[in-house]
């Protein structure tokens, strides 16, 4: 079953539980698939799975972005809000790579790349971030780079 198969099984369990909070998540992730779909192709239709938790990523971000913003206005209960709406979302990105499995992943591109200082991080970046899946943030990958090529 593909992820947004996934969604809309849980969409509609979501009506039928008349769960208001998660059926709200549901709907936008469906709708921020679609118009990446549409975006992508010109046409309606699925993404394939690394795609979609690429757009899925994007929504957490959006919403960590929003709670640093409500926290430092003083609105704690949107920043809740926003918190169990990441929650939901998570359910649909893959299981994280530990640290050591991300320091491992990286020694394994250095080697592949022959990279022997930062200069070569872009080449290191690209290799690391296929190995890895999507099952890493960016920023994240990006200091263990840096951190192993100094």
């Amino acid at each position: 079953m593909t992820i947004q198969e996934e969604i809309d099984a849980d969409l509609k369990d979501a009506m039928r539980s008349r769960d208001a909070e998660r059926l709200s998540v549901l709907r936008m992730v469906k709708s921020a698939l679609t118009n990446a779909a549409i975006e992508k192709r010109r046409v309606t239709g699925g993404l394939a799975d690394s795609e979609a938790v690429g757009v899925i990523r994007k929504q957490v971000k959006q919403r960590r972005d929003s709670i640093e913003s409500f926290e430092k206005g003083g609105r704690p209960e949107l920043a809740a809000k926003e918190r169990k709406e990441i929650e939901f979302l998570t359910e649909y990105l893959p299981q994280p790579l530990e640290e050591d499995e991300i320091n491992q992943l990286v020694k394994d591109a250095i080697a592949e790349g022959g990279a022997t200082s930062k200069a070569q991080m872009g080449a290191v970046m690209k290799i690391a971030t296929e190995k890895a899946e999507g099952r890493v943030e960016g920023k994240k990958l990006s200091q263990a780079v840096q951190k192993a090529l100094e």
